[in-house]
């Protein structure tokens, strides 16, 4: 892909100080004529003073002024300082400050289905201030509308989590930077038109909408328990496997098949059991 040719143009503007000195010798010019009677004099300096007045501006730091005569583009004022331009000239100023904008949060569906609500934070500023004036009607709002477009669209391209899809190699709760880059390009690719540089994009707010967050909690506790249990399960057969293999080798007693599976039974109990378990003492023999 081409990168995009920057249309913005910085104009040169004159030394406001500069002019100054003219618009006071104006006034100066308007006094005189006052004090001599010259009425050519007090109209010409009075004219000139008051027409130059409006071509004085200030640029501050990270600000700019856009221009326009007429209806057509003449530049940019990028540096800051203060300066005088042709006082015919429409002015724009547009601020070129990284900004944040924290989204609403957003109730969509994921890949799957699922309703979930979402937010992302987003930080950005003017890269070109002719698009950003011009390509679009209000950056600010354009922002807000496309950031909100493209989150929805990353909701949609991945799964909330991998319970349902077990499939998934990326989720919105497990993605992480590459959830994170890949909501930037999107956001980045929208706002281009307006000249606008997406410096960092983030979600900062990932849950299940309220009506199934419930029944999805009882649902990842479910598979927690199972997980858990299959931990369990796996150690005490390991333990068994121990105390077998460590009774028939020390020759501590010599079991039948009935007596091993009745250990082993005892074992599970013991070692699986979610509550304590209650020993009872057989004071017969062990049948």
């Amino acid at each position: 892909m081409n990168k995009k040719m920057k249309k913005e143009r910085e104009l040169r503007a004159i030394n406001g100080f500069v002019m100054l000195s003219l618009t006071l010798m104006f006034l100066a010019v308007s006094i005189y004529g006052v004090v001599k009677s010259v009425p050519v004099l007090i109209i010409a300096g009075a004219l000139l003073f008051f027409v130059s007045l409006p071509g004085y501006a200030v640029v501050n730091p990270n600000e700019s002024l856009v221009l326009t005569l007429f209806g057509e583009y003449k530049g940019t004022i990028l540096k800051n300082g203060f300066w005088w331009f042709n006082p015919l000239m429409s002015r724009k100023k547009i601020s070129l400050k990284a900004r944040n904008f924290n989204s609403d949060t957003l109730k969509v569906n994921d890949k799957i289905g699922n309703p979930i609500l979402i937010g992302a934070v987003v930080v950005w500023r003017v890269q070109d201030t002719y698009d950003a004036a011009f390509e679009v009607d209000d950056y600010n709002q354009f922002v807000v509308v496309q950031t909100d477009a493209a989150i929805r669209k990353l909701a949609g391209m991945y799964p909330y989590d991998d319970i349902e899809d077990e499939g998934a190699d990326i989720t919105l709760r497990e993605g992480g930077e590459e959830v994170n880059k890949q909501l930037e390009k999107e956001i980045s690719e929208r706002l281009k038109i307006a000249g606008i540089e997406v410096l960092e994009a983030r979600i900062n707010y990932l849950a299940y909408a309220t009506e199934i967050a419930g029944a999805m909690l009882k649902r990842q506790q479910a598979v927690a328990i199972i997980a858990a249990r299959k931990k369990i399960v796996e150690g005490a057969v390991s333990m068994v496997e121990m105390a077998l293999r460590e009774l028939s080798e020390n020759k501590i007693v010599d079991m039948d098949e009935e007596r091993k599976a009745q250990m082993v039974s005892n074992l599970m109990v013991v070692l699986t059991s979610d509550k304590d378990v209650t020993p009872v003492v057989n004071t017969g023999t062990i049948y």
